[in-house]
């Protein structure tokens, strides 16, 4: 049987094992923290009253395979669709209906994260959460072993997939026990992709904020909020009558805040939310929560070709880095096609 590694739990690992599930192998997932899927993340607040996405916001269904994959082959129970459109606003505040170009935008009753669950529902994979891999070794009879952070070892593999960001990815190959031309080559082409640091708060209220949009998109990059959604659109997200606001700071101003206070930076957020909306009691939420993800949209994606040499040796990439599409829909789609590139070569 053929014996697979995945470092990292994020969207593009869950479509690689779920397009892995009628071959023979034996699949084994690492991941660091203690959830999946990655950035489409999903927290919950007294026991599901509260469920909020606060990283992605949901699936775009504008990949005919992505789509037909969420509505077609996985359960369905509890899948949403957000009705309401995505508005625009301008540097000076200035909202305006937007061109809703998403047909449909899903995610689920519980979450986001119920995506990458579902995936790996579907498989046999053996995940493994909270297991950091330090080191990533090439064995004399050309498998792999990986190394956690407590000297943990796992393997060995036949292939090894690498789901992380390319900043972590890069880091992972520089200090692989490997061919330290080829590895030191991809670690550079890796480390060539930039991201995008973006602030997440959350503000919760116990009065409903009426309004015709699901969500707000600074469309001329100038404004300090970038993005701003409303989570009760979401079935069974938010209790009746009340308002959760996802608010994503722009890059700029996510860079130049991403170490403060979080209690500081979600109050300067939700001062900015009560200015851009008009509406004052919005300095005082009821309820906060807030997040930094560093690395949470890639400028474009790496060389392919070379990326693909290394499959080769049994060394594969994915994620939405790999793909050059900062979107779950991409994640998900360069998961699926890498899956099945692995699988036909078994």
């Amino acid at each position: 049987m053929t014996r697979i590694g995945f470092v990292g739990a994020g969207a593009g690992t869950a479509a690689a094992a779920y397009a892995l599930r009628d071959s023979e192998a034996d699949l084994t997932v690492l991941e660091k923290s203690g959830g999946v899927c990655g950035r489409a993340a999903t927290r919950r607040r007294n026991d599901y009253e509260y469920v909020y996405d606060y990283g992605a916001n949901y699936a775009k269904s504008e990949d005919e395979r992505v789509n037909h994959l969420l509505t077609e082959e996985l359960d369905t129970d509890g899948l949403v669709d957000v009705t309401e459109p995505v508005w625009t606003f301008d540097a000076a505040g200035d909202i305006s209906e937007g061109k809703d170009a998403d047909e449909h935008k899903w995610s689920y009753e519980r979450g986001l994260t119920q995506i990458a669950k579902r995936l790996f529902g579907a498989t046999d994979a053996t995940v493994h959460r909270r297991t950091r891999v330090e080191t990533v070794r090439r064995n004399s009879d050309r498998t792999w072993t990986l190394v956690d952070t407590e000297g943990g070892s796992y393997g060995p593999f036949d292939r090894l997939v690498l789901n992380p960001p390319a900043p972590q990815t890069a880091e992972l190959l520089r200090d692989a026990e490997w061919d330290r031309e080829l590895r030191t080559e991809l670690a550079a082409e890796a480390a060539s992709v930039s991201y995008r640091s973006i602030v997440t708060a959350v503000l919760g209220y116990d009065t409903a904020l009426e309004r015709d949009w699901y969500a707000l998109v600074n469309v001329d990059k100038e404004h300090d909020v970038g993005w701003l959604a409303r989570e009760e659109c979401k079935d069974r997200h938010v209790p009746a009558g009340e308002s959760l606001l996802v608010v994503q700071m722009s890059p700029a101003w996510s860079a130049e805040h991403y170490e403060d206070d979080p209690d500081e930076v979600c109050a300067t957020v939700a001062d900015a939310t009560a200015e851009l909306l008009g509406e004052p009691h919005l300095t005082d939420p009821g309820w906060t929560d807030h997040q930094g993800w560093r690395y949470a949209l890639p400028d474009g994606g790496a060389d392919t070709d070379l990326l693909g040499e290394a499959a080769e040796h049994g060394l594969h990439f994915t994620g939405d880095w790999v793909a050059g599409e900062a979107r779950l829909h991409a994640a998900l789609r360069n998961g699926l096609e890498t899956g099945e590139r692995i699988a036909e070569g078994l």
